[in-house]
């Protein structure tokens, strides 16, 4: 059995968490991970005709009631992202007024934008909730450290769906923090697919290993079937860096990512989001909303990660997680007794 600090502190069974992925649904997802003995995260789910607050309480209430395990969620905290105030102010409230969502959400990641406002909220009004936020780099990670944030989702580019302009892999994020912020909760998240993977996160410094690809091609996911039947074929080299709704952002190669182009510099991208109409903006959220809802996967975009290129198969979340943690303890072991 792995024991690492997160384990310990939210009493899950294995070290393996899912990914958020809004703007889609992953309320299935999250219960089967949880179910599994790995933590379940809820996305920040915007689809076009919710409302994204009322939704979100909504999903939280349905893991409650499907499942008695812990569970976190995800808040994008983007500038664009005009809701997130009141969400990190309403799930505080939820959980003081519901003693089984304060007791089963222990962990709120927020993302995409500053940690700022989420540290002061949370720490005043739900302080025994960790909070984590997403850092693409070793001088972000030390904003997130400044603003109070419990721990670090280091994010390497590897990982599919919207990524930071550093450009820095996993593979040095996760050492950089682990060695410079030993003491703070450390999620790894980004290149990782198999039982390798999850060793080496650990082996790193990671107290867990964060999924979204992988979850993406299992079959709880809430994913369109087609969406899932292009992971098992696709390759490493089947992933693009293109322009999202909130910087770079890593989709499978269609006709609408190419079509899409290369990654705009920040300062257009800040130019675009402010003469972004609404008319625009819907249209862009439109192109996400029908792969996962309709399955057209020539028009929209596809968020995968480079970790495609080791899926084989749709597998049950809980033969993902209890294989992969199997096969990594053995494969820790067999390091360790390499050593004489």
């Amino acid at each position: 059995m792995i024991k690492t600090k997160i384990t310990e502190l939210y009493g899950i069974k294995y070290p393996i968490m899912s990914a958020p992925m809004g703007p889609f649904y992953t309320t299935e997802l999250t219960v089967a991970t949880s179910e599994a003995g790995g933590l379940g995260v809820l996305s920040h789910a915007t689809l076009r005709g919710k409302n994204s607050v009322s939704d979100f309480k909504t999903q939280i209430e349905y893991v409650v009631e499907h499942t008695d395990k812990p569970f976190g969620l995800n808040v994008r905290t983007a500038r664009i992202q005009t809701d997130h105030k009141i969400l990190l102010r309403k799930i505080a409230q939820w959980r003081k007024e519901n003693p089984k969502i304060r007791e089963q959400l222990v962990y709120g990641l927020t993302s995409a934008g500053g940690p700022r406002t989420a540290s002061k909220i949370w720490k005043e009004r739900a302080p025994d909730m960790s909070h984590l936020h997403v850092g693409p780099a070793l001088w972000l990670v030390d904003k997130i450290v400044d603003a109070g944030c419990d721990g670090i989702c280091a994010t390497g580019t590897e990982g599919g769906g919207h990524q930071s302009y550093e450009g820095i892999s996993t593979l040095v994020l996760v050492q950089q923090v682990a060695r410079k912020y030993p003491d703070k909760l450390l999620v790894a998240c980004g290149g990782f697919s198999s039982p390798e993977g999850v060793a080496a996160g650990l082996a790193m410094g990671a107290d867990a290993i964060a999924m979204g690809t992988r979850f993406i091609a299992s079959n709880q996911s809430e994913f369109h079937p087609n969406y899932k039947a292009l992971i098992p074929p696709a390759t490493a080299r089947d992933t693009m860096l293109t322009t999202g709704g909130f910087g770079p952002i890593r989709l499978l190669k269609n006709k609408f990512c190419l079509e899409h182009g290369e990654v705009i510099s920040k300062e257009d991208k800040i130019n675009q989001e402010q003469a972004f109409n609404m008319e625009e903006y819907l249209d862009e959220l439109y192109r996400y909303e029908i792969v996962y809802t309709k399955g057209d996967v020539e028009d929209g975009a596809i968020p995968v990660g480079q970790t495609c290129g080791l899926i084989d198969d749709i597998l049950d979340v809980d033969d993902i997680i209890t294989t992969y943690t199997k096969e990594a303890e053995k494969i820790l072991k067999n390091l360790c007794s390499n050593i004489s």
